[in-house]
């Protein structure tokens, strides 16, 4: 087939006349971008809603409104539809939607993918879409058999008539079921018969991504696109002052060098001019106030504040500042964690291809109808006039929550009148991001005679990451002296039962630009928590298991995952030699994660994560496997970030620019993870997210147990 394009036909092996192994890359010369994202409704075909599409020949397409960025929707979501359609798994597949209301995400109120809700928000009204449609075609086929409709049932595909033995195929079906008004309000399945809902299916994106027809930003191609590269201030908020182009674009194959409010990009016939003239420019930078900024000064505010200021409560329970006066034994510590990038996999990158009235865009965007709008507003059209294509992302994690790289392309694009594809280096990438905020604590508890804690007093000093996100993405202000929960949570809502309690938050903007980074605030507060619980342990003389469990209700889902954690782990029983437990438990976004981590320290303070038991409960489970993909993805990227993340300023420079500096876990590295699914019938929780808070704590409280000393500021270093 000519289009059949797999991996090894990317890759073409052959010896040169010299003996030297020669490999070559081919790229499809067809855009599969235009293959994939224009794929029509063939005539006969029958979509009576926004979500589901059925062919004459029986298949069902699902249109996903959320963005596929490895968390699986692009199966849990059709899974479930498929399951109340009842239809066989094999006829059903899946499209990525347009940028449109239908497909806006209940939780949110627009279409966007994150805050681990894809299947939160989704499984009730997916399961609605498409039992309605399941109930117009049963109705369909009674009224043709003139039999009671609900003589009739839908099974694998088809309407049968159990009394008469008759069935219809779906397809059979489409023109008359069409004529049905759908009912507002159909019977849904008993969830004791899901088929699907419950089972681990396989991936339907899968081959794709094994035999390379599956589409990323990057992959995609139009008939005489340009590409560009932006230089960006290397100060943090800096500004172009004057710009000498002259031997930029000397270089062939660039077309134009035009100047942005990001920097000053270069758009060339393809990346390797465009890059080349890049590095030729002459560009002098208004670096503005952020030049006198360093991590070391960003510190050294916090701590005058945490000492001066006076925070917003976030939450109070009794009186912490009596209670303290009272306490057997007081302990106090600090606890850091760092700027944060996320690190994509695949580089940010956007392609536009703005006309005269219109535009239409390819990329990977967590918030497709925010890009639509904010894009249709940049170029002076209505949103209507702006067609969004979400592609494959390669790695969201908070990160594609930005339209700074889609502005670029769309903006470009205008002013070359030309399809523009902007790629960003990783360097760009890693100097250039909306960054987990730095993070100052300030914490003190006091134990009673018994080692049950009787205050906590816990102030947090960090930026508003909505604060700096509001503008550039929602297009609004976050207001002074509100609370943003997101530099918090997980810190004021406490599971242990502390009778005098009390979280403050001081608000304390750098100028470097924050954003939601892979399970948010709770990355950070359950660093601080867990650690922090583990000294009070300690300072109890108690073990941190039980010491947890005797601060949490013992029929409290916290206390089920943990028992479940524990239990795997074997924390009974002794480790092997050398090796040293450390325990922590994190909930977030609805879900509730225990994670035992398993640690060995070398003599130079080398440390080596050997082992990671992790127990779940995320509520009612869609698809078990990607249950336990996302949990074993959440704890990589949690442990990379114990072990090696750091972002640090120097002048208003992010100091770190690639992976030799921003280091990833290697595969050698990667400690044996299992994962463990409470069985629950809670309503359901994220999964995307909630694997990484606990990883940090539970390597940490490991350390402490290995070697009797305490870290409290991230990263781990020997």
């Amino acid at each position: 087939m000519k289009n059949n394009i797999d991996r090894r036909s990317f890759l073409k092996a052959s010896l040169t006349a010299g003996g030297a192994l020669l490999v070559t890359i081919s790229m499809p010369q067809i855009s599969r971008a235009a293959e994939k994202f224009a794929p029509g409704t063939a005539a006969g075909d029958f979509q009576p809603n926004a979500f589901i599409k059925i062919s004459k020949d029986g298949k069902v397409t699902v249109t996903v409104g959320q963005a596929e960025m490895g968390q699986g929707v692009y199966t849990s979501l059709p899974m479930i539809v498929a399951d109340e359609l009842e239809v066989d798994w094999s006829n059903v597949t899946y499209e990525s939607a347009p940028a449109a209301a239908a497909f806006a995400n209940p939780l949110f109120g627009t279409q966007g993918t994150g805050g681990s809700t894809s299947v939160k928000a989704f499984f009730a009204p997916l399961r609605k879409s498409a039992a309605t449609v399941r109930e117009m075609l049963v109705s369909a086929a009674a009224q043709q058999w003139g039999v009671a409709t609900d003589s009739c049932k839908a099974e694998n595909g088809k309407v049968v008539h159990a009394a008469t033995g008759k069935s219809l195929n779906y397809g059979d079906l489409l023109e008359a079921a069409a004529k049905i008004a759908p009912s507002a309000n159909p019977k849904l399945k008993d969830p004791k018969d899901f088929k699907y809902i419950g089972t681990s299916v396989k991936r339907l994106d899968s081959p794709a991504k094994v035999n390379g027809r599956a589409v990323f930003g990057l992959d995609v191609r139009l008939p005489g696109m340009l590409y560009a590269t932006v230089q960006r201030s290397p100060v943090i908020g800096g500004k172009v002052k004057s710009v000498d182009d002259t031997a930029a674009k000397a270089v062939k194959g660039v077309r134009n060098v035009i100047t942005l409010e990001s920097g000053v990009a270069v758009v060339a016939d393809n990346y390797f001019a465009a890059s080349r003239g890049r590095r030729a420019l002459k560009i002098v930078w208004d670096e503005g106030k952020m030049a006198t900024v360093s991590s070391e000064s960003i510190l050294a505010s916090y701590i005058e504040a945490a000492e001066k200021e006076k925070g917003l409560v976030a939450k109070k329970i009794g009186d912490a500042d009596a209670a303290r006066s009272k306490a057997f034994k007081t302990v106090e510590a600090v606890y850091i964690a760092p700027f944060l990038a996320h690190a994509t996999m695949e580089p940010m990158n956007f392609t536009a291809d703005v006309r005269a009235d219109s535009a239409e865009l390819w990329g990977g965007s967590q918030l497709q109808m925010v890009v639509q709008a904010r894009i249709a507003k940049a170029l002076g059209f209505a949103p209507d006039k702006v067609k969004v294509n979400t592609t494959l992302l390669g790695g969201g994690f908070g990160r594609r929550v930005g339209i700074d790289y889609v502005l670029d392309s769309a903006l470009l694009s205008k002013a070359t009148g030309k399809p523009v594809k902007v790629v960003w280096t990783r360097e760009d990438d890693i100097q250039n991001d909306f960054y987990r905020p730095f993070t100052y604590n300030k914490i003190s508890a006091g134990i009673d005679a018994d080692g049950k804690p009787v205050f906590w007093d816990h102030r947090i000093v960090n930026a508003s990451l909505m604060a700096s996100l509001a503008e550039p993405v929602f297009g609004f202000p976050f207001p002074d002296g509100q609370l943003d929960d997101s530099s918090f949570e997980g810190a004021h809502n406490l599971p242990y039962q502390i009778p005098n309690l009390q979280v403050d938050w001081i608000r304390k903007d750098t100028g470097v630009p924050g954003g939601f980074w892979r399970s948010v605030g709770s990355s950070h507060t359950a660093f601080t928590v867990e650690c922090f619980l583990d000294e009070l342990a300690a300072a109890a003389g108690k073990d941190p298991l039980e010491y947890r469990l005797s601060l949490l209700d013992k029929n409290s889902r916290h206390a089920g995952v943990l028992r479940l954690a524990a239990e795997k782990a074997g924390w009974a029983t002794k480790p092997a030699a050398g090796v040293f437990r450390g325990i922590a438990v994190a909930e977030s976004f609805g879900s509730f994660v225990a994670q035992v981590a398993e640690v060995s320290v070398g003599k130079d303070g080398a440390v080596k994560v050997h082992r990671v038991v992790c127990a779940v409960d995320c509520g009612q489970v869609v698809n078990p496997d990607t249950v336990a993909a996302q949990m074993e993805g959440g704890i990589v990227y949690g442990l990379t970030a114990a072990l090696y993340g750091e972002i640090t300023l120097k002048t208003g420079r992010v100091q770190q620019s690639n992976f030799n500096n921003y280091k990833m876990l290697r595969m050698s590295e990667m400690p044996k993870v299992e994962v463990h699914i409470l069985p629950s019938k809670e309503p359901h929780g994220g999964v995307g997210e909630p694997g990484t808070p606990p990883i940090a704590p539970a390597v940490v409280n490991a350390i402490f147990a290995a070697t009797g000393k305490r870290v409290r500021s991230l990263p781990i270093k020997p």
